[in-house]
């Protein structure tokens, strides 16, 4: 007869690791609405993070923390370093870090059964506090290091840290005062609002697509492009989502 496993074996950080993935395997979000990069990347990527962090016994708050050190030396750098290739990769990458872990911190909450109400407030005042310092990080840091010809340019970021914190606030007192629409069912065939190719399209409102954006931060022009059609894009979806919202809770 084998022996029976020894406490450490069952409690170990393989085992414990290789738990929480099973537990998230179904216990995922819906798909419905969610953009490619949330929905393919970034959320796998957040549930090895938040097995591994099950593994070690890290708390959904640790994983926010460790989102915010990333998000912020990201934010700080963006404001102090004159952004060469390297400086600017390394900015997207520390800003892609942080959204990974923003995920895992939700991830960790379902595998340990559920999260308190303390953590979800944490994990949005970061969330508000990141996005509103990232747009001001690219106003310091195309005011210091970028030969723009016109301070006009400067407009861009700072109508953008506008737009984003708006939509935030605006969409989650939708939700708070009941006007939150209800998820339409996921299509089987890849149709409908949970398709790949619906997800593809929303990619202009995934934070992982404005990370991606940074790489860009070394050639001014061609960051301004895909900076300001971001822009433009979550400025159009803002306002089509605010008059959906209104008229919703209107009725």
């Amino acid at each position: 007869m084998s022996a029976s496993p020894t406490p450490q074996a069952t409690s170990g950080f393989g085992l414990r690791t290789r738990e929480a993935l099973g537990k998230l395997s179904g216990a995922q979000k819906s798909k419905v609405g969610v953009p490619a990069y949330l929905r393919y990347v970034n959320r796998r990527a957040g549930g090895w993070i938040a097995a591994v962090g099950y593994g070690l016994g890290l708390t959904p708050n640790h994983l926010t923390a460790l989102s915010a050190l990333f998000s912020f030396a990201a934010i700080a750098a963006l404001a102090v370093v004159d952004p060469g290739p390297a400086a600017a990769a390394a900015i997207a990458v520390s800003l892609l870090l942080g959204y990974a872990f923003d995920s895992a911190d939700g991830q960790l909450s379902r595998v340990r059964g559920g999260g308190k109400p303390s953590g979800e407030w944490l994990d949005h005042v970061v969330d508000v506090a990141k996005t509103s310092s990232l747009h001001a990080g690219v106003l310091v840091s195309l005011a210091r290091f970028a030969d723009l010809g016109s301070n006009r340019w400067l407009a861009l970021p700072l109508a953008f840290g506008i737009v984003n914190i708006t939509f935030f606030f605006g969409m989650m007192l939708r939700d708070q005062l009941g006007g939150k629409p209800a998820k339409p069912t996921e299509a089987p065939s890849g149709a409908g609002a949970g398709s790949a190719l619906r997800s593809v399209v929303l990619l202009p409102m995934d934070y992982g697509t404005l990370c991606l954006a940074f790489f860009l931060l070394a050639a001014p022009t061609a960051f301004l492009v895909a900076y300001g059609a971001l822009f433009a894009f979550m400025a159009l979806f803002t306002a089509q989502s605010f008059v959906k919202a209104y008229r919703t809770l209107a009725a």
